[in-house]
């Protein structure tokens, strides 16, 4: 059956917002109605100008770019309804990935819908989503926590809070501390708790370590640390 939703369209419509999901590491991941979205609309907000200045050069797009971050979210997120329910056709994209999942979005597209102004998704890449569907782990059901605070006792609090919780757990985790974090797993959730930590994903060195909560970190240590990182708890009584 032909897709004939008005949303689906490949031409951005005025007074709209797109949250457009870009590539994670592989340019070749963008979707078509993507890139479409992103060469049509009259302002791109995204996480950094350069960022995204460069993703569009190399798409061979020219779009005008307005920074959109965690420094002036709340106060550019206005402005740019403002300019939706003018007429402008926006759409909003992270350095990487789904805006609004661990990145800005939120708040612009919280502003739009309290004016009832039209929000649509152009799904694609998602770190998150990407490393559940290829780690082993349950997906039944899980809870995404983003970045947990770098306090080594906030991060044990939370690990203990979720010590039984009956779905997977999902995070983001630094370079800067995913090793410290791997330890601190093994240390309140216990050496044979099922872990995956992934890096670099669908990058070229791409990495999945699935296992024993202490035998992934041996081999996370054993390794370079460099790159962003998922990590997914299984519930207490998951065997791979």
């Amino acid at each position: 059956m032909a897709d004939t939703a008005p949303n689906a369209s490949l031409t951005p419509q005025p007074g709209h917002l797109y949250v457009v999901s870009t590539p994670i590491g592989n340019l070749a991941d963008l979707t078509d109605r993507a890139r479409a979205i992103l060469g049509a609309v009259d302002l791109v907000a995204c996480e950094d100008t350069r960022t995204t200045g460069s993703l569009l050069t190399r798409l061979g797009l020219h779009r005008d770019l307005v920074a959109y971050h965690d420094h002036n979210e709340t106060e550019i997120a206005e402005k740019l309804a403002g300019l939706i329910a003018a007429g402008k056709s926006i759409a909003v994209v992270s350095d990487a990935g789904t805006p609004a999942i661990s990145d800005p979005g939120f708040r612009l597209v919280r502003a739009c819908r309290r004016l009832g102004l039209p929000v649509v998704p152009v799904p694609g890449a998602c770190a998150v989503a990407a490393v559940l569907s290829a780690s082993g782990l349950p997906t039944n059901g899980f809870l995404f926590a983003g970045f947990l605070v770098a306090k080594t006792s906030a991060r044990t609090a939370f690990l203990e809070k979720y010590r039984d919780f009956e779905f997977t757990l999902a995070l983001y985790e630094s370079c800067h501390r995913i090793d410290k974090f791997a330890g601190e797993i093994v240390a309140t959730l216990g050496a044979d708790r099922v872990v995956c930590i992934a890096k670099e994903v669908t990058k070229l060195h791409e990495t999945f370590l699935v296992g024993r909560a202490s035998d992934v970190r041996d081999r996370l240590l054993k390794g370079s640390i460099k790159g962003e990182f998922v990590v997914l708890i299984a519930p207490a009584d998951f065997v791979l």
